[in-house]
């Protein structure tokens, strides 16, 4: 199989949810075998950060990349670009965390799909992670997995005693790749928006996070139920973490033939489980 980049850049302003800063965002076609990275444009040398499980520093209600040098939230956008064929790509950015933009990657995987994709005249010789058995991480009743399977595969559940969200699955199988832009990520996974509870938003705000969270790119759930309805999907919550999974998932660099199924989890056991992957699968 080719490898594939954009046919033409991609351009995005916005605030980061976390630190409430506004950044500048272009995706760049890049060229073969350079795979998916950061440039911090905003720093001397404009230093580079690859998107790989090596690089995660952080895992706090976001994935960061990068220690001294970091850039943070990385998660929807490295989603879209890989659920969606773009296996390199330079993403240079003028400060530290990605925009939220509208809290999914709705906008994210749109822009990709108005460029396009080129396909490089080059073997996708990069080594195929095989899973012949289950892998798993777990905390108290949270995991998530990677089992042998004849698709790559996304299921989730999630479990809340706000009734609104309540107990909700989804499953959900990425095409094949292929030099067309995969439109169910579009319509069934990319809109779905992150969701917080009312109930800790004080602490996270006085613990430093969610500066950059609003009503308008991210949606609010309290026991009387959602602050800023209408949802897209019933169950956009649990379509929001499969997105998550998927772009912490991305940064294997190619995803395993394999149904990951996760129960509860979070960015830090998904990328637990990434680094048992590459540790105990056979290339």
């Amino acid at each position: 199989m080719p490898q594939h980049t954009l046919a033409a850049e991609i351009v995005h302003t916005g605030v980061g949810l976390h630190s409430g800063n506004t950044t500048k965002v272009r995706i760049l076609p890049a060229p073969p075998q350079s795979g998916r990275y950061f440039v911090r444009v905003d720093l001397p040398a404009a230093p580079m950060i690859p998107a790989q499980v090596a690089a995660v520093s952080h895992t706090v209600l976001s994935t960061q990349l990068g220690t001294e040098v970091h850039i943070r939230t990385v998660e929807h956008l490295l989603a879209s670009l890989a659920a969606m064929g773009v296996d390199n790509a330079r993403i240079e950015i003028d400060g530290a965390e990605v925009p939220l933009l509208d809290g999914s990657a709705k906008i994210w995987a749109e822009s990709i799909a108005e460029v396009g994709l080129v396909p490089q005249a080059v073997a996708d010789d990069a080594k195929v992670l095989e899973i012949r058995e289950p892998i798993w991480v777990k905390h108290e009743d949270a995991f998530v997995c990677a089992m042998p399977a004849a698709e790559t595969r996304f299921s989730y559940g999630i479990d809340f005693d706000l009734p609104a969200i309540a107990n909700q699955w989804y499953s959900w199988a990425i095409r094949p790749k292929s030099d067309k832009i995969d439109s169910s990520f579009m319509t069934e996974i990319a809109p779905a928006r992150t969701f917080g509870l009312l109930h800790q938003i004080e602490y996270l705000q006085k613990s430093g996070l969610i500066k950059g969270g609003s009503l308008d790119n991210a949606l609010v759930c309290g026991q009387e139920g959602w602050l800023n309805p209408p949802l897209r999907f019933a169950n956009e919550p649990v379509r929001h973490k499969i997105l998550d999974l998927v772009g912490d998932l991305s940064l294997l660099g190619n995803f395993p033939l394999a149904h990951f199924l996760a129960y509860k989890a979070s960015h830090n056991l998904h990328i637990q489980l990434a680094q048992k992957i590459l540790d105990l699968v056979v290339v």
